[in-house]
């Protein structure tokens, strides 16, 4: 139900209510800067403007795609006065795909937008600001991206698949032929993938389809209805010909269609390898994910006998790295499936001296029996809600220094707040490019006690 308001309590000192703005609408504008997310931001009538794919400095045609209030979120339509910052798209699918929003700004560009967006998280957390900054870990701006999934649908009205990525700000699919941020072995099989679930005879039950790179190659077919069996043999032979693993996923988890042996990734630095399945999380940027443990284990500076706790452990990609390091590592993820692979990991690896448990983190931790005795390290690795609760308990475990990785610098801040709170500094902080080509920010940051 619409919400009523009083005659002059939203309108400008004029007296006129602001005329609403319909999408689609066109309007030319001066781009001033960026916002934290990448969008360049201009101003109208009293209005602030985001924009898709302008930079500051440029004249552009935007097409509105939303409008509240003041507030405009709009696409650049044409470029009418360059940037001379802008470069040319890679990607031909850049303008329309919702995968990469920033292909059009150099890699020097992208970087110092997220360290700016860092910055200014924590600054509007209490003033907050690291006593060093550490160079943002970047790694190749294209082929890096080593897991992806595909959007399927089929469309009654046409008769036909649609495959791709989404597009941005929409739910329509944008078929691709290629895509340059996805690591070269699947760069190479993604058009003849495309060519055989064209030529399913059911296609329409298809859900989506995932694929990984790492110490092999597979693909996940999801399906939501029974696949016809002559789709099964084309799927079969066209992972005989890859070298895939297939897996294949109705109602309940993926499934191998044989036993194809090892699947996942390797920490080389460490001697390490990990088990991965489809569903599972994993960084999907190898080279970053790499220099990211090595430089969460050199900020900790761990001491052989140390007692050092993980959580949010995940598979053990901090973990069995930190165990390499030190007398034992307690590791507690939420998922009990990624814990049972965590533990098969360490089996693995030989490692016996580092200890996974299931804990819901939202719960109080001090009097869990493997917190008994406390730590002196602590590293967290949340998802993108953050970690408040854990970080409200981290004092009463001992913890003296603590890594906290993070997917989103605005719940960085917030916990970075209630831990200065606890009467820890903030050390370090730093940048880490997971996702180039976008305007997702990763950070690390150092807190001692």
């Amino acid at each position: 139900m619409a919400r009523r308001t009083s005659g002059l309590r939203f309108q400008p000192s004029g007296g006129e209510k602001a005329a609403q703005l319909p999408v689609g609408k066109k309007q030319r504008l001066s781009i001033e800067r960026l916002s934290n997310d990448g969008r360049g931001i201009g101003f109208n009538a009293a209005r602030t403007w985001f924009v898709e794919g302008a930079l500051p400095g440029e004249q552009v045609e935007a097409r509105v795609l939303a409008a509240r209030r003041q507030i405009v979120e709009a696409r650049c339509e044409q470029v009418l006065q360059a940037s001379p910052a802008r470069r040319a798209e890679t990607c031909r699918h850049a303008r329309q795909c919702g995968g990469c929003t920033l292909q059009h700004a150099s890699a020097e560009d992208q970087l110092a937008l997220k360290q700016a967006a860092l910055a200014d998280h924590l600054r509007r957390s209490g003033g907050l600001e690291p006593q060093d900054w550490a160079p943002a870990l970047a790694g190749p701006e294209f082929g890096y991206r080593r897991r992806a999934r595909l959007a399927v649908r089929w469309d009654e009205r046409n008769a036909r698949l649609e495959v791709g990525f989404r597009a941005r700000s929409s739910q329509d699919i944008i078929a691709l032929e290629q895509c340059p941020v996805l690591v070269r072995p699947l760069q190479n099989l993604l058009p003849d993938l495309l060519g055989v679930l064209h030529e399913l005879q059911r296609p329409r039950v298809l859900g989506h389809i995932e694929l990984f790179s790492g110490v092999g190659e597979a693909l996940l077919v999801r399906h939501i209805g029974a696949l016809a069996p002559a789709d099964h043999q084309r799927l079969l032979a066209f992972a005989v010909q890859y070298r895939l693993q297939l897996w294949l996923q109705g109602d309940g988890e993926p499934q191998p269609v044989e036993d194809y042996g090892f699947l996942g990734y390797r920490l080389e630095p460490w001697a390490l390898e990990l088990a991965w399945r489809p569903g599972d999380f994993v960084q999907v940027n190898a080279v970053v994910n790499q220099a990211m443990v090595k430089q969460a284990l050199d900020w900790l500076a761990l001491l052989p006998g140390e007692r050092v706790l993980d959580l949010f452990c995940g598979l053990g990609n901090f973990a069995l790295p930190m165990a390499r390091c030190t007398a034992q590592v307690v590791a507690v993820e939420g998922v009990e499936a990624m814990v049972a692979r965590a533990r098969e990991n360490a089996l693995r690896n030989a490692l016996g001296n580092v200890h996974f448990f299931q804990a819901d983190l939202s719960k109080p931790l001090a009097d869990a029996p493997w917190a008994v005795g406390g730590f002196s390290a602590a590293l967290l690795d949340p998802p993108r809600e953050g970690a408040l609760e854990v970080v409200r308990q981290v004092a009463a475990l001992g913890v003296r220094r603590l890594v906290y990785v993070s997917c989103n610098p605005a719940t960085l801040a917030r916990d970075s707040a209630e831990l200065i709170a606890q009467g820890y500094r903030l050390k370090r902080a730093g940048v880490l490019d997971m996702f180039p080509q976008t305007a997702h920010v990763e950070a690390m940051a150092l807190f001692e006690r």
